[in-house]
Parts: C-alpha cells; sequence; structure tokens
C-alpha cells in the first residue's frame, strides 16, 4: 500500500462570474474559430470522486472502449486487502484481479489487437504486467482517467486538473487558444479549451509516444502520434446521468461502492470522451464517467515512496534520473 499524506490545497481560483463568455474552437490542426455564447460559464470548481475500475462507463449506443473479457460474478466493497479477489466468470462486471482485454472487438486494428491479446495471456497465467500505475510513471491520456479524484480549478485563460489516487498528476489546458504548430509531445499531450454553453470542451493531441508503457487503458492498448481525444464536460443532474451510472455498475468494480446514488439531490460532473487514433483504432469510441462531489482537498500520495510489489515480490520500474537536475 502506498503512503499517504494529506494536505490541504490552497489556491486562488477565477470566479464564474469572471470567465470569458467568448471562445475559440480549437483543432487537431491549429485552426480556431470564434464562438459566442450568452450562457453563464459554469462553475466546475471543486473535489470530484470516481472510484471506478476499469474507469470508462460504455456509451448506450456504438462503438466502446476496450472491455473485460474476465469477470466477477458480483459487486463487493473493497476491503483492506485489495480487490474482492472473487473467482473468474464469464457473466458479471470486470475482473480487476484479471485484466484480459477484448482483443477481438472491432474497434482494433490487428496489431493493436494483438498487443492487447498478449497482454491478456500474462494476465491469464497469473502475471501482473506492468503499467504507468504500478510503475509510478506519469500517465498518458486517457490512462490519468484511473486517477479517481480530481479538482478542477477555472481561470479566465486556463484550467488547472489536479488528479489523486495512487499518485498526483496535473494537467493544464490553455483556453481560447488554438494547438501551436509544430507541436512538441509531452506526457500528456498539448491540451486546449473553450466553453460551449454550460459545457467546458478540452481538445488534445501530442501525448508522448517515445515512454515505457505507453498505453491507453488498463489492457495494454497502445496509441499512436495521431491520438486524438475530445473531452466535454458538464453539471448533470441524477437522473441526467442515471442511464449510465446503471451501465457502470453493469461493467466496472466501483472500489468504495455506490458514491452516486446516495447523493442524488446533489449535482454530478459528467466527462463526455470522444477516442480516436487512426494508428490504433478502426474506427472513434466514445464513453462517459460521471464524477460525484468529493471531499474538501486532493489526498498527497505519492507512488514511489513504496517501490515494493506485493504481488510480485519486486521493486517497481520507478522513473529514475542519471543525474541530478539541479
Amino acid at each position: 500500500m502506498y503512503r499517504q499524506r494529506n494536505f490541504l490545497l490552497v489556491l486562488a481560483t477565477a470566479t464564474a462570474a469572471a470567465m470569458p463568455a467568448v471562445g475559440q474552437t480549437p483543432s487537431a490542426t491549429g485552426a480556431a474559430s470564434t464562438t459566442h455564447s450568452a450562457t453563464p460559464v459554469p462553475n466546475f470548481t471543486r473535489v470530484w470522486t470516481h472510484p471506478v475500475f476499469p474507469w470508462f462507463e460504455p456509451p448506450a449506443l456504438g462503438p466502446g472502449p476496450i472491455t473485460n473479457l474476465s469477470r466477477w460474478p458480483e459487486q463487493r466493497p473493497q476491503t483492506e486487502g485489495g480487490s474482492a479477489a472473487l473467482p473468474a466468470s464469464k457473466v458479471g462486471i470486470s475482473n480487476y484481479d484479471q485484466l484480459v482485454g477484448d482483443y477481438k472487438s472491432p474497434i482494433l486494428q490487428p496489431w493493436a489487437a494483438a498487443i492487447v491479446k498478449k497482454f491478456g495471456e500474462m494476465s491469464l497465467a497469473g502475471i501482473t504486467f506492468p503499467n504507468p500505475s504500478n510503475q509510478c510513471w506519469p500517465s498518458p491520456m486517457p490512462f490519468i482517467y484511473k486517477l479517481g479524484t480530481i479538482q478542477l480549478m477555472q481561470q479566465p485563460d486556463r484550467i488547472t486538473i489536479l488528479y489523486g489516487g495512487y499518485n498526483n498528476e496535473v494537467r493544464r489546458v490553455r483556453l481560447n487558444e488554438p494547438h501551436p504548430s509544430p507541436l512538441t509531445p509531452s506526457w500528456y499531450g498539448d491540451s486546449v479549451g473553450h466553453y460551449e454553453g454550460d459545457t467546458l470542451v478540452i481538445d488534445t493531441v501530442a501525448v508522448k509516444t517515445n515512454r515505457k508503457y505507453a498505453m491507453i487503458d488498463l489492457f495494454g492498448t497502445p496509441y499512436t502520434d495521431k491520438l486524438h481525444i475530445v473531452e466535454r464536460y458538464r453539471l448533470r443532474d441524477y437522473d441526467d446521468v442515471k442511464d449510465a451510472l446503471e451501465r457502470n455498475a453493469k461493467e466496472n468494480w466501483m472500489v468504495n461502492g455506490d458514491v452516486w446514488t446516495r447523493r442524488r439531490n446533489e449535482q454530478f460532473l459528467q466527462l463526455h470522451v470522444v477516442i480516436e487514433d487512426e494508428g490504433v483504432f478502426t474506427m472513434p469510441w466514445t464513453a462517459t464517467l460521471t464524477y460525484a462531489p468529493g471531499g474538501d482537498s486532493v489526498a498527497e500520495s505519492v507512488c514511489a515512496e513504496n517501490r515494493n510489489e506485493y504481488y510480485n515480490n519486486r521493486e517497481s520500474d520507478v522513473p529514475q534520473a542519471d543525474k541530478p537536475d539541479f
């Protein structure tokens, strides 16, 4: 288990009233068009939580994310020993103890399907294959969604997203700007955003590919330099997200149980994401993540403080520097 220390993040953020009502619609090529909206900019500034593994809620219709071929027969709450560790089944929710991606999914090109199949075979053999999470590496988009606690901080010219869970990571989104050209790939990619009425739209490209553990999900699905992600964040009432939560409960392991239903009188933050990568996928696919209101702060978590993999009895391959930075 990773040692954690809580601390209160106190950061000055702009109020919704201070947000600009004029935005630019960016594209992956760097072009931008100006749009105008009289709708007040929503206030997303708070902590939100989505404790689910894997994390995507499948869409009601159309192509969705890779799902797990290994299933648990039922949901059970998390214990101090980790996951529920139920026997594998052909029905039920995704078995977090055995991650076998659906390599026959029609969204995968053959070479990508072969990679997903290889990782699944390792899992079936009892091998926990390395990924950004268990090796304490920065998470690429959209693997970063595994960090189930987020805090959005809005300012007139940018959005900062703090992620908390097994580690702490930060994304920075520039508002009302196009992508630069040429683009330099980075850990989280280049993210630009704008408001469309009550929706925050974030466009991300140029996610770093020449890195260890370059995958977008827990099944080892690869990505290329053509990865393009469009996120749409909205505040929604319980009745508006109930269908997504029902799909979530049938597919995913809810680590802390149902954190949504007991807060049905509050608003939720729902992320609708569209992912395309013509180097990996045969078509774009969609999913949602529904976040419930969280606590007052994002807990500090330093994954590399405890490198021992209790399930492999070895040290994780944490990032290391050959020489000091300073």
